[in-house]
């Protein structure tokens, strides 16, 4: 049986530094009334703040700066982000952009893909949709049916993606098409194409949650023209593009933070001298916190050595989307307050009842816990 580690990791110096930055520009943004927290902050937009991040030089940020990066560590960029979810700020706009799409491009994309678009992405101006999930294939990415065929400079494009989050409000999709061979042949004749949100023979329908708001799209494709050096990593190479992507999306702190901002305004409810009980769930639930953010921290170590700890990120996405959605299960257990919707500053009542509307979307983005621990167990060697 295989067996993996999370080591931990020491935040540099330069981390320690950029953590007191990003706090006292949260901090400013908020008191000026730029955002209100919220739970779920990848799934709230404002180009304009995402522009200012750009700005700051919070975007990009070890990326080379022929390509409008900063070069910075992995571990700085998992401190400005985890700034940022830990006060619900709104990060959807860049967030795809910055953690998965951008990565894929500097490692895998061509060079005029390269410099056409991430310094855009860098300067908080440009924004990715990610086009994975199709009609009827559920989390089974392997079973893509939509198709990719060569045509003179290039290719043409047909086929659906559902569950495209920002699709509406992005400039690019990164889409998984079949290029080659049968949808039965699985892993084989896969390609990603950089796929622009604007050419014609694409059409962009919302999807809209429980509780009214539009996050999601199905994205449709008519033929629609993608050149030749829009593909990620060459024909053929989809799979594996697809794969080490996930580590990207998986592992990062986005995947247990989503209802922290409701689990700080929880602690301001119980006061400074909680009930046993109470403090025995919170404190709990801190314990499972610290052990979570070990595991991505290490997760943000691999990275930045150019390994792809698909595994892992498996296993930081199953245990912390769980987590997620405990914080509003017990919050609602020990705290004698109901959720409702309020126009007035009752901010633990608006966080809690969104938490609640949100939390069960949380085990199935990025994958659903079948799949994930699937990956687990292949990753272990027990299947």
């Amino acid at each position: 049986m295989n067996d993996f580690r999370f080591e931990p990791v020491a935040m540099p110096a330069a981390a320690v530094a950029l953590r007191s930055e990003v706090r006292t520009f949260l901090d400013k943004e908020m008191a000026e009334g730029s955002f209100k927290p919220t739970v779920g902050a990848m799934v709230a937009a404002d180009p304009a703040f995402s522009r200012k991040c750009g700005e700051r030089g919070y975007l990009g940020m070890t990326w080379p700066k022929e390509y409008g990066g900063h070069e910075r560590s992995a571990l700085e960029r998992y401190v400005a982000i985890e700034e940022m979810l830990a006060v619900g700020a709104p990060v959807m706009a860049h967030w795809i952009a910055d953690r998965q799409s951008g990565p894929q491009i500097l490692r895998h994309g061509s060079e005029r893909a390269k410099r056409m678009i991430l310094p855009e992405i860098a300067a908080g101006r440009c924004y990715f949709a990610i086009g994975m999930s199709e009609p009827d294939t559920g989390s089974d990415l392997a079973g893509v049916k939509s198709r990719a065929s060569r045509t003179e400079g290039g290719y043409r494009l047909n086929g659906r993606k559902v569950w495209t989050s920002f699709a509406h409000g992005s400039h690019y999709l990164i889409g998984l098409f079949r290029s080659s061979g049968r949808p039965e042949e699985r892993h084989i004749g896969l390609t990603q194409f950089i796929v622009d949100l604007k050419a014609p023979g694409i059409t962009i329908r919302p999807i809209l949650n429980v509780y009214g708001a539009h996050e999601f799209n199905e994205v449709t494709f008519d033929d629609v023209f993608v050149p030749e050096d829009m593909t990620v990593g060459g024909e053929g190479q989809g799979w594996a593009m697809v794969t080490s992507e996930l580590a990207y999306e998986r592992s990062g702190p986005d995947r247990f933070l989503s209802t922290f901002p409701l689990l700080v305004e929880a602690f301001r409810e119980l006061g400074p001298d909680p009930h046993p009980a109470a403090a025995a769930e919170f404190g709990r639930l801190v314990a499972h916190l610290a052990t979570l953010r070990h595991m991505s921290t290490s997760i943000a170590g691999m990275l930045q050595k150019g390994e792809s700890p698909a595994t892992q990120a498996a296993l930081v996405k199953d245990l912390g989307t769980t987590f997620e959605q405990e914080i509003p299960e017990v919050v609602r257990r020990v705290l004698p307050l109901e959720a409702r919707f309020t126009q007035d500053k009752d901010l633990y009542a608006q966080l809690q009842q969104l938490a609640l509307q949100q939390m069960a979307s949380y085990s199935l983005r990025g994958g659903t816990r079948e799949i994930l621990r699937g990956i687990i167990a292949r990753g272990l060697g027990l299947r």
